[in-house]
């Protein structure tokens, strides 16, 4: 879920900024496996050895869009953390805003649909990466609502962190089942219901 300073802001005139930009794009046309590396490095105003030289492969320009897709939202979600004085109403907005911005990214769906099989192992398999990022900003605030008192301080909040993380990825890997989450209000009684225990018991 929440938040990470350690995410770094990322150079918006760089070469790959400009190549991950037009990935993004691309990959929102028409999906992975219609995109090449010509396409991008042409939407990019680059030639195709620049995208080879400084991101990779197209699977490796498919990690990295997701990748900074993630970095992005949980720099979106570090601004929950002052925004609070409840930690009901912090972990509230930030699960709808995971899932919000999860069903309404134009790449994720596009790939959802056609290409699932490229998707999905950035949020299991091949996702260790961006979890772990995502574990360490989770555990950042809940550390940082213990400092003004919202939480008690446990010595196990990264552990905290990780289960509320695991929940939020299989909120994400399996949206439908016997409880109804598909409304903002119904991600937000859940939320305050089920998640808030976790990191105040």
């Amino acid at each position: 879920m929440p938040p990470s300073s350690a995410n770094a802001a990322v150079d918006e005139d760089s070469p790959e900024s400009r190549i991950l930009d037009a990935a993004l794009v691309q990959f929102e046309r028409v999906g992975v496996k219609k995109s090449t590396i010509e396409d991008i490095a042409r939407i990019a105003g680059v030639d195709r050895v620049t995208v080879y030289r400084r991101i990779g492969s197209r699977d490796d320009l498919v990690r990295a869009v997701f990748t900074r897709e993630v970095t992005n939202l949980l720099v979106e979600l570090e601004k929950l953390t002052v925004k609070h004085d409840n930690i009901a109403d912090l972990i509230a907005e930030s699960l709808v805003t995971v899932i919000r911005a999860w069903r309404t990214n134009k790449m994720v769906q596009r790939l959802m649909t056609l290409e699932p099989d490229r998707l999905l192992p950035q949020l299991s398999t091949e996702g260790g990466a961006t979890f772990t990022m995502a574990v360490a900003a989770t555990t950042l605030t809940i550390e940082a609502a213990a400092d003004r008192g919202l939480v008690p301080r446990h010595s196990d909040a990264a552990v905290r962190a990780e289960i509320l993380c695991r929940i939020v990825q299989s909120l994400i890997l399996l949206p439908s089942a016997t409880v109804p989450l598909d409304s903002d209000s119904e991600l937000d009684r859940f939320a305050r219901r089920y998640l808030t225990s976790i990191v105040t018991d």
